[in-house]
């Protein structure tokens, strides 16, 4: 249990107190309403007497009374309900006393360590306490014990009557009237002759003080001086001042009072009796009943099946608030009242309890035990009673289980057996427990022998609490006369309340005792279904124990606080349920209990909507939605329902944060401008950056690279410092430390994932992108959305320069039924976690991630690209022409176009000399009888006149034949650079577009290439934030076989005709001339549209050498396919100091124009292409395709030797054949089993071993033979010693075991029934390839050994 303000003892002595009844006069009444008290008040909080008082036994022993306390009440004479159950007033009054006290807040719970769990719970539970207290404070008077009954009656008047003496009379009668008369069953009185006491009470502001004084002394002389008192009050005449504080100690008693008035009023009001009423002030009449005892509160807010919206809203007081508020607009109390005049009331009760009381009751005991004594025929007193007292002479009396329903059984008030529970219940009251425990243990028996239920469990119950509070602890504390009679209460009795009361009592001494186990134990027991308040108290109380047990059960401290919640909640706790959730909710948090951990959440979330509180409710029910749930569909489905009328109610009309759909913030990726355009008609738009392409880091690599040459390029060859690569899609991968830039009047598109993490479908609809800007030239932020009608591909535009600042999505989420709710999620992305620094690793810091925070910047070109004609196929070495188009989109004019590329060889500009035309190519064309069929790539000069072959005269070299742009464009120095796009002006102004030639080149290798092109642009207006933009686009081109080209270059060793003459003049030039032999073969094996190639011509390029001659070997036969020489010569003046031809760079290119007839849409096509050949070393081929990696070395085989022949493996039948076994034992034994029970019979196991080797054996003796024909008569029989044996057996050894074998009866038995199990100690080749290891076979069984045991006489 709970730890409580008071010790056990103080809470049982306050428990049960003597009882003192009031009347009072209508001028006494008047003196004390003038402080908002009647008398019983006025002296209530003045019960506990600070002095220790003494009585005398029977035997005349000193017995001392410490902190007694009293209890004065008016005289109420309305019937009090039956004792065996609450009425439902009584109910109300608990549940309002247990709600009206809550956790205090701020106070430091109390936190346990159990385990791996850091519990923090309230250690005390003041609601239970209060509970408790009002719980026996409550309960009426009942016939079979006198505890409640009242043992005085104090007659007060007022010292401003005429004739007070009169008065006294009058009130002495009525007092008399009701107790004897017969009239009226309430009040209980304890003794016929109960103690009167005449108070006289003096108002010092009003009456006559010596006219008080002299009427005292009257009354000492009537009623003696220990017998009344002058009381004298309101010595305040003035109202008290700001800066004199007196205390209140009215407050804490009177709102339980009030409770308690309203209960009998409730009750009286309900049982209709028109009773005599004495103070008006004690007993509320029936129409000044509250609104709150009209209707039950606690009855269930909502039927079970209904939701939320069935559920009732708790106003934020609750109908305790309002009795508060009413009991303090009543006034202070005690104004007219001075601190002498509290010492006076303390006084007066001191003398009365001291005087007045205590010896009436030493006197009651005497005459009590003098009456027991003389009926009894015993001796003077119990304290030296006889063994007759105590049943010597009596049958044994019988225990409850024996006794019949006699619980109606009803004594004679002279009955002895009442006044023994008398005497003992007025020793209890003045702590004299020896001689109460001797008196109820009396009883007991009495009542035992009577068969009288109820009165039994009563004496057992104080005769156990009388023996737990008896000084030094004579005897222990006797648990199970609790047991019994909170067993006889319950089940005998059918009494729920004392049931609940001796239970109480119970747990309180076993909680002192340390006994938790037994005190939840207890109070479980105490559960039922009439009543869910006491139920979840209990519960409550029980998980305390668990939880304060020395080795703390933090599990069951869980479960039974869930229980109690439950309880609370449907006794309209709402409170108190929600409070036991969540304390539960700390041991099934995180620990794998998920569908416990729902049930728990959902449940504290309708609590927390119930009271108000919805931001608890709204995260207990994101941790049902969010987390990893197992609930089924349609539980998700209830949930989900459940979660969207919360926001729906309790949220208002602004938008609420849903936690559904998830938001993936990592997978947020952010485009910078406009979406790809798609292709008009021939067109074909560059595929730049799209949300469809998925991130590749090395392809990020790649076009940074060549964004880096186009830079370099448009900066004389240096990349600046300051360069940044353009991001235009951002994502989880990509550099988002710098703040990205976006420009003016451009969108910026935002994808969102989302996930469903339920089983059941979530419907949104009306999603838009919610953002807040910043101008930079204002302070004040502006907001704005656009809807869309996707969760994906959200635009944001602005036309101010500034910054987004926020990104959040608004969205509308409905379940499968029409609930629909408006809200919003934060968009909010975390960068990556920081892992630098020492800092970084030893606490979980992230980094930032400027993704959603772009910077708008002023207007900037936007170009875009088309391509005209681009073929997707080629073959290796194919020119062709496509077209590209450049159009400026914006309002800003662009220059600085520039290409960088992959594959710088693959394309060029087109034009001859460098310059750029789309329609000069044409003309210059040479013909050719299917030219109409053909656009070819070549420009010829015309041949000069007079001299057709003018290559063969040396001072006239042929002309150059030149390609259509410079040979290698795209490179410097071996280093790719990018390309500057001729534009007219050099400037491509707004809404201007361009269109160029682009000749391309099929790839000499074949396969599918993958070509990149990276478009690169300035604006025209200096000053921008962006310096540059940049336009991707990527193609892929597949490239089919042609013709293979072999050459290889050799020394001429014949001198050419220009040069004989010369050679003959100067012996150093032996030999100036090359020759190269060219090897064409057709490797298009695939291509059946490919008819045949021609090679049109052969080029070279070079520095030191020229073509000087071509030789074909084939002559008219054609050039379609072969092999042809070409003969150089040095150039002039390139000769000088060479005597041999180099072996290194000799000669440099060497191109093959080549022209393939092709048929395609029966048409044929003449298509033209160019092989290269770099020729490095003299005498070694030169190929104009990349050649095949030589195979690799042949390596040797190796052969294995053969195989050794397989063994053969022993069957199953064999293996469990290894061991045979035979037991030896007498065939008949006899046993003097009525001397002796056991019998044990000697028994050999013999064991031989069949095999040729090694065999590892186990004899396990558990085995009982179950076959329907087994010869058992009087059932097994158990053997001795060792349960299973080991033994190993060199190949064909015997070897005996020695056995006992034990039985219970005569009879026959089988004693075969040892299980023996074998192996081979090496594992055979089939067990070493499944593991190695040998496995252990069961042995056949032996034949039945059958042996009688007969019973010797």
């Amino acid at each position: 249990m709970a730890q409580c303000v008071q010790s056990v003892q103080e809470f049982i002595q306050d428990s049960f107190v003597p009882m003192v009844a009031v009347l009072c006069s209508e001028d006494a009444e008047k003196v004390t309403r003038k402080n908002n008290l009647n008398f019983a008040e006025l002296l209530r909080p003045f019960c506990r007497l600070t002095s220790e008082g003494h009585i005398r036994d029977p035997n005349n022993q000193v017995q001392p009374v410490k902190n007694l306390r009293i209890s004065v009440n008016n005289v109420c004479t309305r019937p009090a309900p039956a004792t065996g159950s609450l009425s439902p007033a009584q109910r109300r009054l608990l549940g309002e006393v247990v709600s009206s006290i809550q956790p205090p807040e701020g106070v430091t719970a109390n936190i346990i360590t159990a385990g791996d769990h850091d519990l923090s719970f309230n250690a005390t539970t003041p609601w239970f306490e209060a509970y408790r207290e009002s719980f026996l404070q409550s309960m009426p008077a009942s016939d079979h014990e006198f505890l409640n009954h009242y043992l005085a009656c104090l007659l007060v008047v007022s010292s401003s009557e005429a004739v007070p003496v009169e008065q006294f009379l009058k009130l002495s009668q009525e007092q008399h009237r009701i107790q004897h008369s017969g009239d009226y069953t309430n009040p209980r009185w304890f003794i016929p002759n109960t103690l009167k006491y005449y108070v006289l009470l003096h108002d010092t502001s009003q009456g006559d003080e010596q006219r008080a004084d002299a009427v005292y002394e009257d009354m000492k002389q009537r009623y003696g001086s220990q017998g009344c008192y002058l009381l004298k009050i309101n010595s305040r005449t003035s109202p008290t001042g700001a800066d004199e504080q007196i205390p209140d100690p009215w407050s804490q008693y009177l709102h339980k009072n009030n409770l308690l008035s309203q209960v009998s009023a409730a009750v009286n009001h309900h049982n209709g009796n028109n009773q005599l009423v004495l103070s008006s002030a004690w007993c509320v009449p029936s129409d000044e009943m509250p609104d709150s005892m009209q209707s039950h509160p606690l009855q269930l807010d909502c039927p079970p099946s209904g939701g939320l919206d069935s559920l009732g809203v708790l106003p934020p007081g609750g109908p305790t608030a309002a009795r508060a508020a009413a009991l303090a607009a009543a006034g202070t109390h005690g104004d007219c009242l001075t601190l002498n005049d509290h010492d006076h009331i303390r006084q007066f009760l001191q003398e009365f309890t001291f005087r007045g009381l205590l010896p009436h009751i030493e006197k009651n005991i005497r005459q009590l035990n003098d009456q027991l004594v003389s009926r009894k025929g015993l001796s003077r007193s119990l304290f030296s009673a006889t063994k007759k007292w105590f049943g010597g002479g009596k049958a044994p009396e019988k225990s409850i289980a024996e006794l019949k329903s006699t619980s109606g059984l009803l004594y004679p008030p002279e009955a002895p057996e009442l006044q023994i529970r008398k005497m003992a219940d007025l020793c209890f009251l003045v702590q004299h427990y020896e001689l109460a425990y001797s008196c109820y243990h009396t009883a007991k028996k009495d009542f035992l022998s009577d068969q009288a239920l109820l009165y039994a469990a009563g004496a057992l119950e104080m005769a156990a609490v009388s023996a737990f509070l008896q000084a030094g602890a004579p005897r222990p504390y006797p648990a199970h006369y609790m047991d019994t009679a909170i067993q006889t209460y319950r089940d005998g009795c059918k009494n729920m309340v004392l049931a609940e009361r001796c239970a109480l009592l119970s747990a309180e001494v076993l909680k002192s005792q340390g006994k938790y186990s037994d005190a939840a134990t207890l109070l479980i027991k105490m559960t039922s279904e009439d009543s869910d308040l006491r139920s979840a108290l209990l519960l409550e109380q029980a998980a305390h124990c668990f939880i304060n047990m020395r080795n703390p059960m933090v599990r069951k401290f869980a479960f039974h606080m869930i229980l109690a919640g439950h309880r609370f909640s449907k006794a309209g706790q709402k409170r108190h349920a929600l409070r036991c959730y969540c304390q539960a909710m700390q041991v099934y948090r995180a620990r794998g209990w998920s569908l416990a951990e729902d049930h728990i959440n959902f449940t504290i979330g309708r609590q927390s909507f119930t009271l108000r509180q919805p931001d608890n409710a709204v995260e207990a029910f994101r941790h049902i939605l969010t987390n990893d749930s197992q609930q089924t569909a349609t539980q998700q489905g209830a949930f989900l329902r459940e979660y969207l009328y919360v926001y729906k109610v309790l949220l208002g009309h602004y938008l609420p944060k849903l936690p559904l759909p998830c938001i993936h913030a990592a997978a947020t990726r952010v485009y910078f401008g406009h979406e790809r355009r798609l292709a008009e008609g021939e067109k074909q738009a560059a595929t730049n950056v799209s949300l469809d392409q998925e991130y590749d880091q090395e392809q990020a690599v790649m076009w940074c690279q060549l964004e880096e040459q186009a830079v370099a390029s448009a900066h004389r060859g240096v990349v600046p410092a300051a360069f940044q690569p353009s991001q235009c899609c951002l994502n989880s991968q990509t550099d988002n430390l710098r703040t990205p830039l976006a420009v003016v009047e451009e969108p910026i598109i935002v994808e969102v994932t989302f996930q469903n993490p339920l089983k059941v479908s979530l419907l949104l609809s009306d999603l838009s992108l919610q953002w807040s800007f910043t101008p930079r030239d204002l302070s004040s932020p502006q907001q704005g959305d656009l809807p869309s009608d996707e969760a994906s591909g959200e635009p944001i535009t602005n036309d101010k320069v500034g910054s987004l600042v926020q990104l959040y999505i608004t969205l509308t989420a409905q379940s499968s039924q029409p609930l629909v709710v408006r809200g919003q999620q934060d968009l909010e992305i975390r960068g990556p976690r920081l892992n630098s620094t020492k800092e970084d690793k030893t606490s979980v810091s992230h980094g930032q991630d400027q993704r959603l925070h772009p910077l708008i910047t002023p207007p900037m070109p936007l170009m875009e690209v088309f391509f005209l004609q681009f073929p997707t196929a080629l073959l290796c070495g194919e020119i062709t022409k496509a077209y590209v188009e450049f159009c400026n989109v914006s309002g800003v004019a662009l220059r600085g176009l520039r290409v960088a590329s992959t594959h710088p060889h693959f394309f060029t500009f087109g034009g001859v000399g460098g310059t750029s035309s789309s329609s000069s190519s044409a003309a210059s064309t040479p013909l050719s009888p299917t030219s109409a069929e053909v656009c070819s790539a070549y420009h010829t000069l015309a041949t000069p006149p007079g001299d057709p072959h003018h290559h063969l005269h040396p001072g006239h070299p042929p002309p150059p034949v030149y390609l259509v742009s410079s040979p290698v464009e795209g490179l410097v120095r071996g280093k790719a650079v990018a390309v500057e796009i001729p534009l007219e002006g050099g400037v491509l102004r707004p809404g201007q577009s361009a269109q160029l030639p682009l000749w391309l080149r099929g790839p000499d290798q074949e396969g599918v290439h993958e070509i990149n092109f990276l478009f690169y642009y300035e604006s025209a207006e200096k000053g921008g934030r962006i310096s540059h933009r940049v336009l991707r686009h990527n193609v892929f081109i597949c490239a089919s076989r042609s013709l293979s080209v072999c050459a290889t270059a050799c020394p001429s060793s014949v001198p050419s005709a220009d040069h004989r003459g010369r050679d003959a003049e100067d012996g150093d030039h032996l030999n100036d001339g090359m020759l190269v032999f060219v090897d064409v073969e057709n490797v298009n094996m695939s291509e059946a549209g490919v008819r045949e190639f021609h090679i049109i011509q052969v080029s070279s390029c070079s520095r030191q050498w020229r073509l000087h001659k071509c030789i074909n070997p084939y002559k008219d036969k054609g050039t379609h396919v072969g092999v042809c020489t070409c003969v150089y010569t040095q150039k002039e003046g390139r000769a000088g100091g060479l005597s041999h031809p180099s072996s290194v760079s000799v000669l440099k290119h060497l191109f093959a124009h080549v022209q393939a007839y092709v048929v395609e849409d029966n048409k044929q096509l003449i298509l033209e292409g160019q092989l290269h050949v770099t020729l490095q070393t003299v005498g070694k081929e030169a190929f104009s395709l990349p050649q095949k990696e030589e195979a690799q070395e042949m390596v040797l085989l190796k052969f294995k030797p053969d195989l050794p022949p397989p063994v053969i493996q022993p069957s199953v039948e064999q293996l469990s054949t290894l061991i045979k076994t035979n037991l030896h034992y007498p065939e008949t034994y006899s046993h003097p089993f009525v001397h002796e029970r056991l019998c044990v019979v000697p028994v050999t196991l013999t064991m031989s071993n069949c095999a040729l080797a090694e065999v590892e054996v186990l004899i396990d003796l558990r085995h009982k033979t179950i076959s329907p024909d087994s010869t058992e008569v009087h059932g097994t029989f158990t053997w001795l010693g060792q349960t299973q044996y080991r033994r190993r057996l060199r190949p064909q050894e015997v070897a005996p075991l020695p056995l006992r074998a034990c039985f219970l009866h005569a009879g026959v038995y089988n004693l075969s029934t040892p299980r023996v199990f074998a192996k081979f100690t090496t594992p055979t080749r089939k067990e070493e390839e499944e593991g190695g290891v040998a496995v252990e076979t069961s042995q056949q069984a032996a034949s039945p050994a059958l042996i009688i045991i007969t019973s010797q006489a």
